[in-house]
């Protein structure tokens, strides 16, 4: 038998379980987004006075909430990446296998694609009586837009956006879970990771809804063309607008990945060995 010098490959059984685990890990994120995006534009139009179901602040809570809990659901079988521009970064800089970035993509897309189908049917009623005519109005329930769909922000603007989101974003992920660095202990990372969402969602959602995540965005954009909303894929201005959520930030989490790996990571060293019985030392020394 020929000796086998190339790195193995998964069995077939391991990387279909991970893929199921991206898909509902993925699923999971979309339903608590897009479900809380659709209280609060929508239902909250309803109201009397109108915003009576929540604001800003409740989205970007539920959208972190949701990736936390996404987290949770995949992390043991796949590591939950539940997003393109963070499986194309673990590829380019931390050793993830380049033969699963696609099988990934597909599954994130998927789950984020039934995802917002599962929204838009259960808030068929409420969509309905609040945008009749399905435009932009409620569009924004599934998709991004420059300037959330109605402040002066350009394709370019959200582009530029998009690639500063997810470069934080991808940067302070690949902060929490090194375990040369100091990553939270007990189990946190997901929580943690759901607050940068949170925080990001706080501190730059107003050029382009911070998506910064190619599978949150083209699979609800794509669930919600086929359910009436015609005007998917363009933004307020006509404009084709679909991609610039997907390269953007791929091209962003490289960005993080790489400022990470060349600012912090490469200065971290494993710790020298503690003698049995001494306590360590910050500075890895014997005490």
């Amino acid at each position: 038998m020929a000796e086998n010098t190339g790195q193995a490959k998964p069995p077939r059984s391991a990387l279909v379980k991970e893929l199921f685990a991206e898909f509902a890990g993925t699923m999971i994120l979309i339903l608590f987004g897009c479900g809380v995006v659709a209280q609060v534009v929508a239902g909250g139009a309803l109201t009397d006075p109108p915003g009576g179901l929540g604001d800003h602040d409740s989205i970007a809570w539920a959208w972190g909430l949701g990736v936390t809990l996404g987290i949770y659901v995949a992390a043991r079988l796949s590591g939950a990446h539940i997003n393109p521009a963070v499986t194309l970064s673990l590829a380019a800089f931390k050793g993830f296998p380049w033969s699963k970035v696609g099988p990934y993509a597909l599954a994130q897309t998927a789950g984020a694609f039934v995802a917002a189908l599962l929204v838009r049917w259960n808030y068929t009623e409420v969509l309905g009586a609040a945008d009749p005519g399905h435009t932009l109005k409620t569009q924004i329930v599934f998709s991004t837009l420059p300037g959330n769909g109605g402040l002066p922000v350009s394709e370019w603007g959200a582009f530029r956006d998009q690639i500063i989101g997810t470069a934080i974003l991808v940067l302070l992920v690949f902060a929490v879970t090194d375990l040369l660095n100091t990553p939270p202990g007990a189990n946190l990372a997901p929580f943690i990771i759901g607050l940068i969402v949170v925080a990001i969602g706080m501190a730059w959602g107003t050029d382009a809804g911070y998506a910064i995540n190619p599978a949150r965005d083209f699979g609800p954009r794509l669930a919600s063309f086929i359910t009436g909303y015609d005007g998917a894929w363009r933004d307020q201005y006509g404009n084709l607008y679909f991609w610039i959520p997907i390269v953007a930030p791929l091209i962003g989490g490289l960005i993080g990945a790489a400022v990470y790996k060349f600012v912090i990571g490469r200065f971290l060293v494993e710790p020298p060995p503690q003698e049995p019985g001494r306590v360590p030392s910050p500075e890895g020394e014997q005490a």
